[in-house]
């Protein structure tokens, strides 16, 4: 092994090299043909785009890395930012849900205090239907008692009353 660097490791960029290839497009782009009535300037594209690959190739390898980490730092900021928009999404509908199903129970609960009500008010009116009644019986039940014991008392005192002496059999002589 020896000390000498390889022959085909590629050269650290000039930067010298670099910042006189950006001094050469600003100055061209400064000096190009205006178009007419306009703000813009005529340039060659295909000119233009293979000095700017070469100013590329002179950047640094480190500033390329922090190019590239910049563009996936940004790519996971967005798609961090779209699982967030979906997870608030999920949560906003699992709480209209959540707002739905209690605003079923409050309903419910409405109504099943109303049917109870209603089932309680209907009891009483039954319950008192059926005391009438039982009273309107027991009314009649009695006056037919009180006669029936009224005839069995003046049977009784009949049955008890002295009767006449029975005449006496007549006695030969």
């Amino acid at each position: 092994m020896t000390d000498q660097p390889e022959q085909n490791a590629p050269s650290p960029p000039d930067p010298g090299r670099l910042a006189d290839l950006l001094e050469e497009l600003i100055s061209e782009i400064e000096n190009a043909r205006a178009v007419p009535l306009s703000n813009n300037v005529m340039i060659s594209q295909e000119d233009m785009l293979d000095r700017l690959h070469e100013a590329a190739e002179e950047l640094p390898e480190e500033l390329r890395s922090a190019r590239w980490m910049v563009r996936e730092r940004e790519s996971y900021i967005a798609r961090t930012n779209e699982r967030a928009q979906e997870l608030v999404n999920k949560a906003k509908t699992e709480s209209e849900s959540l707002v739905s199903e209690n605003y079923i129970v409050q309903e419910a609960v409405e109504e099943a205090n109303s049917l109870i009500r209603n089932a309680e008010g209907e009891a009483r009116r039954i319950r008192l239907e059926a005391e009438d009644y039982a009273e309107r019986h027991l009314s009649e039940a009695e006056t037919v008692l009180g006669e029936l014991y009224r005839y069995v008392t003046e049977a009784r005192a009949e049955l008890h009353k002295a009767l006449p002496a029975a005449p006496e059999p007549p006695v030969s002589q």
